[in-house]
């Protein structure tokens, strides 16, 4: 008898336990002001132990830490300095992101549910975009690259510094609503199409750009998009680059150290705040790899926030999160870019990397990072970039610094 009855309750409970289950794929919003900006998270794990990931299309961003217990959700993401906390009731989860110390964003969930639509209801709008912007980097147009699967779009804007990440979403009520949220600050990209096959688009419900495609835009004498390679220098190449900073421990590190001399040196301009430097890092880490017994050093010049200052807690969860063994120096705060390196010229993009041949002096620097979301000038980025070191580290020019 007794038996019977443990097990009547445990079928009792058990249905009550599967349904707090959070596993799986939700449609979710954060709110910032008047503004509400749809995302999807995955949430996995087993029993308290819960990791979220923040989807943008193929790209995710994974919490470092997490639980679920007595309805109440948190994840941690260390390496954005944010965290979500949500309680899950009648089926939704309701709470508020807290981005550091800077925003708290009101979220919502609920289950994910596909789009009904079939690609004969929406407009094509794959391809090849760019749009006539005037920059405060100076640029005079960006790129808008587009891929499309019926209603379903993923698209990236590619400036000089970098993308925005996938800007995901779908077609609805006679429009496009592309949005992007990995931790940082949230984006909502309508777009429009025009009779004249143009697109409009407005971002966050404030700024409006006009996107005509590529082929159009060289035929219209329209600007073309500025080149990363061309958009920052030094004042004087025959001069040696020079950096002296303290490292996450206080250590100073410098370009007159025996470990750079006769080396080919990258040296990256980043922060632990930037997206696009988030980006690159896993890429400069395989880079270092690959070619440190080749003769190849990198050393991160990471700019971080005056609130970040006392404790490098998040520069030090994005040197985990990325496995970094290269050093990662701290020059100052992003105010302070120019004034503690006064040999460049134009630098104004986050991340900068700089490329130094074995003789210590800048061969070639490159503006921005092109992450995986602009696709195709992220692979060809990724291509250059191993050629130029490739090139670097077969001269034998051996000079003192």
């Amino acid at each position: 008898m007794y038996r019977k009855l443990l097990l009547a309750s445990f079928f009792a409970i058990a249905p009550a336990a599967t349904a707090q289950s959070l596993t799986g794929l939700w449609d979710a919003t954060v709110t910032d002001k008047d503004l509400v900006v749809p995302f999807r998270i995955e949430l996995s794990g087993a029993g308290s132990q819960v990791q979220g990931s923040l989807i943008n299309g193929d790209d995710k961003f994974t919490s470092t830490r997490g639980r679920f217990e007595n309805g109440a959700l948190v994840l941690n993401f260390d390496h954005f300095a944010s965290k979500l906390e949500a309680t899950l009731k009648d089926g939704r989860l309701e709470g508020t992101y807290m981005r550091g110390t800077k925003a708290a964003y009101p979220f919502s969930a609920q289950r994910f549910a596909p789009s009904k639509l079939t690609a004969d209801d929406v407009p094509s709008i794959a391809g090849l975009w760019e749009v006539e912007v005037k920059s405060p980097k100076g640029e005079s147009a960006w790129r808008f690259i587009v891929r499309q699967s019926g209603a379903e779009v993923t698209a990236a804007i590619l400036r000089v510094d970098g993308d925005t990440g996938t800007l995901a979403g779908q077609y609805q009520n006679g429009k496009f609503r592309l949005s992007h949220f990995a931790g940082g600050m949230p984006w909502l990209l309508e777009v429009t199409t025009n009779q004249d096959g143009t697109l409009d688009l407005v971002r966050n419900g404030k700024e409006h750009w006009t996107a005509v495609r590529q082929a159009q835009a060289r035929a219209q004498g329209l600007p073309e998009p500025t080149d990363p390679s061309r958009h920052t220098s030094v004042k004087d190449p025959t001069e040696p680059f020079r950096f002296e900073f303290a490292d996450v421990n206080g250590k100073v590190v410098s370009n007159t150290d025996p470990r750079f001399q006769d080396k080919v040196v990258i040296v990256a301009i980043s922060g632990s705040w930037c997206p696009n430097c988030h980006d690159e890092a896993p890429f400069l880490e395989a880079l270092y790899r690959k070619y440190r017994s080749r003769g190849l050093e990198i050393v991160s010049l990471s700019f971080e926030e005056p609130e970040q200052q006392k404790d490098l807690t998040r520069l030090r969860a994005f040197i985990k999160q990325y496995n970094i063994e290269f050093p990662v120096l701290v020059p100052g705060e992003p105010s302070e870019l120019q004034a503690k390196l006064p040999q460049t010229v134009n630098l104004n993009a986050w991340p900068t990397t700089f490329f130094l041949g074995r003789d210590g002096r800048v061969r070639s620097v490159h503006a921005g990072f092109a992450g995986p979301a602009s696709g195709a000038f992220h692979e060809e980025q990724m291509r250059d970039i191993s050629t130029l070191v490739e090139r670097l580290l077969a001269e034998n020019v051996v000079s003192s610094r």
